[in-house]
């Protein structure tokens, strides 16, 4: 499990880049991350206006706390290479590449981002929603982890995963469930951060509350969005609660007393507490800071 500095992405919400409307509007909501999407909400042939209504977005800037991300269509579509042109111009935090099956598709990505001069703070994200990405997961990971720049986050695309697969998504995804933990599972043995797929009927705001508390219980740390309106409710769901940053505060204060150290487990309360566990409050703070930082 990886210690490093985090960052929340407890939401983030897709924008059309082909939508300059919505793209301003985006510099003023709460989400945590934006991802500008060239892919699936744009129309093939308004792919080029919308590569060029980005890179103007990105000369103005003004996107605060939020960190960029843009979704470039898939390695095996004529888009590629135009939106990882306009990917380099534009120097968002992240790209998020989709159908991804194999390893050889981030290492292709992360070579050619290298190349455009996309290094320190820099990273890739990567869909999970194809049939092979679900099979190949654990070799994609190690891969992408491995690789400059390297893979930070996956994002789960359950409405690709039903369609492909025929799995019916309902009944509070019972069907998915084993899927999605399998790719909470990866995720959590390299240490990068994973998020859930989509709620589409954004006016069923149970609905949606409901699904990403399940997600937040399988221990994904955060949600994709398609709406504003349910920044809201993933920022509060997907935040640490009060009771947990407490915890986590008294276990990185038990170890840094000087009699714990060097020790591998303590005596907390009558409660056994291991070092697993002091990187898990370690990481869990790292994230309570940076949302307390922002007010």
């Amino acid at each position: 499990m990886s210690t490093r500095p985090q960052r929340p992405r407890r939401s983030a919400m897709y924008v059309p880049a082909i939508n300059a409307r919505a793209v301003e509007k985006s510099r003023t909501l709460d989400m945590d991350s934006v991802i500008y999407d060239l892919e699936d909400a744009v129309a093939p042939d308004m792919k080029a206006t919308a590569r060029a209504q980005l890179v103007a977005a990105f000369d103005a800037g003004g996107f605060g706390h939020r960190e960029t991300v843009i979704r470039i269509n898939a390695a095996d579509t004529a888009d590629y290479l135009p939106d990882l042109d306009t990917v380099a111009r534009c120097r968002p935090q992240a790209v998020l590449v989709p159908k991804v099956s194999s390893p050889a598709d981030l290492v292709d990505l992360a070579q050619r981002c290298a190349a455009a001069g996309l290094g320190e703070g820099f990273g890739l994200w990567a869909m999970v929603e194809t049939v092979e990405a679900l099979s190949n997961l654990d070799a994609i990971v190690a891969a992408g982890v491995a690789l400059s720049p390297r893979l930070v986050c996956l994002v789960v695309g359950t409405n690709d995963i039903a369609k492909e697969t025929g799995v019916d998504p309902g009944d509070g995804r019972r069907y998915l469930v084993p899927w999605l933990m399998n790719v909470v599972l990866a995720a959590k043995r390299h240490g990068v951060c994973v998020l859930d797929g989509v709620w589409n009927d954004f006016s069923d705001t149970a609905g949606f509350d409901a699904e990403a508390l399940q997600g937040m219980k399988m221990a994904m740390d955060g949600k994709t969005l398609i709406h504003p309106t349910q920044i809201g409710p993933a920022n509060r769901i997907f935040s640490p609660s009060e009771a947990a940053v407490a915890d986590a505060r008294r276990i990185v204060e038990a170890f840094r007393q000087p009699e714990h150290a060097g020790k591998g487990v303590i005596n907390l309360g009558g409660k056994m507490v291991e070092r697993l566990h002091l990187a898990q409050a370690e990481r869990l703070l790292s994230i309570a800071d940076a949302i307390a930082a922002r007010g």
